[in-house]
């Protein structure tokens, strides 16, 4: 059922309540559900129920009053079908079939704008995912969160907000110094396994790689731009730190770009401690009476916002805990003017949840309960010829992303990019996820990839081998639609603009892929049911219609989790 036929139902139920509740302080509230059993019709409504008590009236006699107005409203004409009671006060309804039919019109006319709204117009949400250490290549890990967060930012963008994706470097703390030291020792001719090696140095090639850059003395640049020459001094142990990383983040921008996936603006937090930014956020919180010296250290009362027990902020040494810049990095999101802010982050990071909200409470200035939003995402096993893939050669501890591409496209980056971002939104964020290569590579309805796209293509040759006027189609007769299989198409149809902004609601980007195997399911389902080039034309071209509704609505799906819908498979 389309939203405005849905408000015009709704618009039915209020006119029949009108002089029902006239002179009392009631404002009823009408809700429309989708009943359990589709046996009982398209839409139940419970509010004679909800209303007998107040009004003193037996729920069925109100039910069936209701339903009597309802039926007798001209506007109720062409819209509903029937309407009955059932069991205590339920009112069921049929929608007509005229009405139902009428969403192929609609889509078709309105094409890719099929499913968007304007809800989120003049709101501001910053979306932060990937955000790796710049010390290595991108784990899957990170492909989970690129493929999650950029379908999340779609789907909010599609319901008319204004989104900007982040990608925040932590490019400061010992995980860089380690980073920096792996480097010198490669670059004095050192490898894993050697008395010299350092204990906790990072043991990938492309250690070896980057070394190999640094003593060539070559200039890398990354994607703010912002180049760094190497100085080939293995003694200068910054030089080889800012090239490392300078490097790192080349490569990890490489690794999204074969995603496909593209980011508004880069934080560095390293800016965060040279701006003044993390002093200014502790001295906020001190000033605020939020803090406490206590074994030398500086401590934050998290206890008095939820916190099992109060943290060190500032250790003995002078040095901050690692909660105290992500404080101060939300502090800047929230000034910067975003009102709705949502973290794509491993469920590692869940620690540091309850922390960093008290900090962001505790400073005072107005930062709304619960900001930031948290999308916490579980591990990905992958595996590959019946096995379980453990490392990759070039990372050394991890599979990378671009390893993953590569085998899921069997090199083919656009089959490959498909794959793996429709299979690492396919699940829920916080369940663990076990990616099957040799499944990514199967062209048959075990891969839902394929099953998807496949419908797109079926669709695309149909209409090929028609060979009709495709413009002619939004406006045919639709009333041949009236099998059982062109009803369940029609309704998983129309259910698309309602999935997305329950998906939004939610933060649940994995509901679009749900929503288009399911789709995918029921074209193929219609396609062995029924001949879509019959002799009839007025059917034929109802039929045409609805597969074209159908392929257009899966393109859309598709391009919301950025995967593509090839017209020939």
């Amino acid at each position: 059922m389309l939203a405005q036929q849905k408000q015009d139902i709704v618009a039915l139920f209020k006119a029949a309540l009108a002089p029902i509740v006239a002179g009392s302080d009631l404002s009823p509230n009408v809700v429309l559900e989708r009943p359990r059993d589709p046996a009982h019709g398209d839409i139940a409504c419970n509010i004679a129920m909800q209303l007998a008590k107040p009004l003193k009236a037996n729920p069925r006699e109100l039910a069936t009053r209701l339903v009597a107005a309802l039926l007798a409203d001209p506007a109720a004409q062409g819209l509903v079908e029937s309407a009955e009671v059932a069991g205590p006060g339920f009112i069921n309804l049929r929608v007509a079939a005229s009405a139902k039919q009428s969403v192929v019109r609609t889509i078709l006319q309105q094409g890719e704008e099929y499913g968007k709204s304007t809800d989120g117009a003049g709101k501001h949400v910053i979306i932060e995912f990937v955000s790796a250490n710049p010390t290595g290549p991108l784990h899957v890990g990170h492909g989970r969160q690129a493929a999650l967060g950029d379908a999340m930012s779609s789907l909010f963008q599609s319901q008319g907000h204004q989104v900007t994706r982040e990608f925040y470097y932590n490019d400061a703390g010992v995980q860089i110094l380690t980073l920096a030291n792996s480097v010198q020792a490669r670059a004095r001719g050192f490898k894993p396994g050697d008395l010299e090696w350092p204990e906790s140095a990072y043991n990938g090639d492309y250690i070896q790689d980057i070394a190999d850059d640094f003593m060539a003395k070559k200039t890398v640049s990354a994607s703010d731009g912002q180049p760094a020459t190497a100085s080939g001094d293995t003694n200068d142990l910054e030089s080889i730190r800012r090239f490392a990383v300078t490097y790192l983040r080349n490569e990890q921008d490489i690794d999204l770009q074969a995603f496909g996936v593209k980011f508004d603006n880069y934080y560095l937090e390293s800016s965060l401690y040279s701006d003044g930014k993390v002093a200014a956020a502790v001295q906020a919180l001190t000033d605020a009476g939020k803090t406490y010296e206590q074994d030398d250290a500086l401590w934050l009362k998290t206890t008095e916002y939820g916190d099992d027990k109060d943290r060190v902020m500032r250790k003995s040494d002078g040095t901050y805990t690692y909660f105290v810049p992500d404080v101060a990095y939300h502090i800047e999101k929230f000034r910067r003017g975003f009102t709705q802010a949502i973290n794509i982050q491993g469920s590692d990071h869940h620690g540091t949840i309850a922390r960093v909200r008290a900090g962001l409470q505790a400073v005072g200035i107005g930062i709304p309960q619960g900001y930031p939003d948290y999308v916490l995402h579980k591990m990905v096993t992958v595996m590959k010829n019946g096995e379980e893939v453990k490392i990759s050669k070039r990372a050394g501890s991890y599979v990378t992303v671009r390893d993953l591409i590569e085998w899921s496209g069997n090199g083919d980056i656009t089959r490959g990019r498909d794959a793996v971002r429709f299979f690492l939104i396919s699940r829920k964020a916080d369940t663990e996820f076990v990616f099957d290569v040799d499944v990514a590579l199967e062209t048959s309805d075990e891969n839902p990839v394929y099953y998807v796209q496949y419908a797109h293509a079926r669709i695309c040759s149909a209409l090929a081998n028609w060979g009709g006027d495709e413009a002619l189609l939004a406006d045919v007769d639709l009333s041949p639609l009236a099998a059982p299989q062109e009803a369940s198409l029609l309704a998983k149809l129309s259910a698309y603009p309602e999935m997305l902004q329950r998906a939004l609601a939610e933060l649940g980007p994995h509901q679009v892929a749900f929503y288009l195997r399911e789709l995918a399911g029921e074209l193929h389902s219609y396609y062995f049911a029924h001949k879509w080039l019959v002799e009839d034309e007025a059917l034929k071209l109802a039929r045409l219609a609805l597969a074209a509704a159908t392929r257009q609505v899966l393109r859309n799906g598709l391009a919301l989790i950025g995967v593509s819908a090839p017209n020939k498979m």
